[in-house]
């Protein structure tokens, strides 16, 4: 199935730019026809080697982010004290400017003072977020939109800060239950580098002068720290090229895809990120549903949520099997990537007319699982990973000292 990229207009002038997945152009063109549009334009993207643009667009964004760091919970304490002090009768502008004066934070300080003063010149409070996309991210602006063409823009905001303390709870879940593993691993390895390249060619040296014969585990483990020594600064080299290039296929659309894959069939942690991506997918579906905005503009937004090529894609072809008329249940069991009970729930929700609240539901669920897989982590794999340490540290140690425990016969035989 390719990809196209399309730009079209409806009937009321209004222009609308996106992507479809389609078997063929005239299959492409019949979908966008089918809604009412005219197509202006329309052309096959090539995503065999489609890393430019992304790679640009990341680099940017990146960039953006970089200048513009914001912890989450700052934004979360922006976004509830602007719904509570908007519901009292505040205008925007006053909030913002109040809430930038306390803001300790200096560069959210000037971020707020530059979204008031934007507000001030006429321009809504979506138009101003929107220009801060380091800070504030499509789902965030589309919230705000929602909330402004809707008129309850304090229940949106509110619903907003609710969503981003969930996503910041579980954000930092899963990098508590990594953290530890990813830090003992840098240790071991750490420990490794010293023991390679001080410990064990000063102890060669030694026993090189007293000219013992060596234990063949010792001379071999000798050799190999020589040869590390020697290629240290190549091999450097070599691992920070194939980062380089696996970086590089990760900003294709297929070679994005098998990595992610890939992470998602990892044991115990795929199982982690999967359900992270769960429970990011129902908070946020049925948020953006329960605020009224339409199906596939929320799947457009969704997209760009989970963080995750696979589920992109399932989206992807979710979205375009519910432009054909397939309703919201049906279309996600069709991509065969989202598990059975969020599409049950999905499918009840559907039924009884309170699809935001079953989603809502899962997310919760999804939620509990990221708990339970957290502290299951945490009491299997922080004893194994020290066990692991201390195995290969006292081997290393005990090859260093194997000639000690001989060390009459190495004086006998040096002399």
């Amino acid at each position: 199935m390719a990809i196209y990229n399309y730009l079209t207009k409806n009937s009321e002038g209004k222009r609308k730019e996106g992507e479809i997945r389609a078997d063929s152009l005239d299959t492409a063109i019949q979908k966008l026809s089918s809604n009412g549009q005219m197509v202006i334009s329309l052309k096959e993207v090539d995503d065999t080697f489609d890393f430019l643009g992304p790679f640009i667009d990341e680099i940017q964004l990146s960039i953006e982010k970089a200048k513009n760091r914001i912890p989450l919970s700052n934004i979360v304490f922006f976004t509830r004290q602007l719904a509570t002090m908007f519901s009292a009768g505040l205008t925007l502008e006053r909030a913002i400017q109040s809430l930038g004066a306390e803001e300790k934070h200096r560069k959210f300080k000037r971020i707020l003072g530059t979204v008031s003063d934007n507000i001030r010149k006429g321009l809504n409070l979506s138009e101003s977020l929107s220009r801060h996309p380091g800070v504030f991210n499509t789902l965030f602006v589309a919230m705000v939109k929602a909330g402004e063409v809707s008129g309850n823009l304090n229940e949106i905001l509110e619903e907003l800060s609710s969503y981003l303390e969930n996503l910041d709870d579980t954000r930092r879940k899963v990098k508590s239950a990594m953290n530890y593993p990813i830090f003992m691993i840098l240790f071991l390895i750490g420990m490794l580098m010293v023991m390679l390249l001080v410990i064990i060619p000063k102890f060669s040296q030694v026993y090189a002068q007293l000219g013992a014969g060596l234990p063949a585990a010792t001379r071999q483990m000798i050799d190999f720290s020589t040869w590390f020594g020697n290629n240290v600064g190549f091999l450097t080299f070599i691992i920070f090229t194939i980062s380089t290039i696996i970086w590089l296929i990760s900003k294709t659309q297929r070679g994005g895809f098998a990595l992610d894959s890939f992470m998602l069939k990892l044991p115990v942690f795929g199982n982690l990120t999967e359900q992270s991506i769960l429970n990011k997918f129902c908070k946020t579906f049925g948020i953006l549903i329960g605020a009224g905005v339409p199906v596939l503009e929320t799947t457009a937004l969704l997209r760009k949520v989970v963080d995750n090529k696979v589920y992109e894609r399932a989206i992807d072809d979710a979205s375009d099997l519910i432009r054909d008329g397939y309703n919201i249940s049906t279309a996600l069991r069709r991509t065969e990537v989202f598990p059975s009970i969020l599409l049950q729930l999905a499918s009840t929700g559907e039924d009884t007319g309170e699809l935001d609240d079953l989603l809502d539901r899962a997310a919760d669920y999804y939620q509990k699982q990221v708990d339970a897989l957290v502290d299951r982590m945490t009491t299997l794999i922080e004893p194994l990973l020290i066990l692991l340490v201390g195995a290969v540290i006292a081997l290393m140690v005990v090859l260093t000292y194997l000639p000690v425990f001989h060390l009459g016969s190495a004086l006998q035989s040096g002399l």
